[in-house]
């Protein structure tokens, strides 16, 4: 019986470590992708990746404003951020807003092509180097209204 109560309690200690070393944040992930961790602020609660069909939810716990490098456009994050991860590529994406031109705009997918992030706004997209995004933003202004 004590023989058994160690293994169990060995068991539950190593699955335990397994766990701990495994678990990765929503940025690590982008990074494992091919990613970099400035495409999402500092302020990640939580975050779901089913890692077969690569759909994902990122909970910010309220919407977050802030700007965006390289030419300063001000970016409005939802409380929740959706997609799908696939090779290279963030599509259907859905929660991130730019703007541009007078008005808000949706980021609809983002790519990773080298050097470069390729933004899509609908038909239009915008290159800019991955370099730019190398940090985490923090947020400017926090508010429970949806963006």
């Amino acid at each position: 019986m004590a023989g058994e109560k160690r293994l169990a309690i060995l068991s539950l200690t190593i699955f335990s470590l397994l766990i701990q070393s495994t678990s990765q944040t929503a940025h690590d992930e982008l990074k494992a992708n091919n990613f970099p961790i400035g495409l999402l602020p500092t302020n990640v609660l939580s975050y779901t990746l089913n890692k077969t069909s690569g759909d994902f939810s990122v909970n910010l716990g309220g919407t977050c404003k802030l700007t965006l490098p390289p030419d300063n456009y001000l970016a409005s994050y939802s409380k929740k951020v959706t997609g799908k991860l696939v090779e290279n590529k963030i599509e259907g994406l859905n929660g991130i807003r730019v703007r541009a031109f007078y008005q808000w705009w949706s980021i609809t997918g983002i790519k990773s092509s080298g050097d470069n992030l390729v933004f899509e706004v609908g038909m239009v997209s915008a290159k800019y180097p991955s370099k730019n995004f190398d940090q985490m933003p923090s947020c400017q202004g926090r508010s429970s209204a949806s963006a």
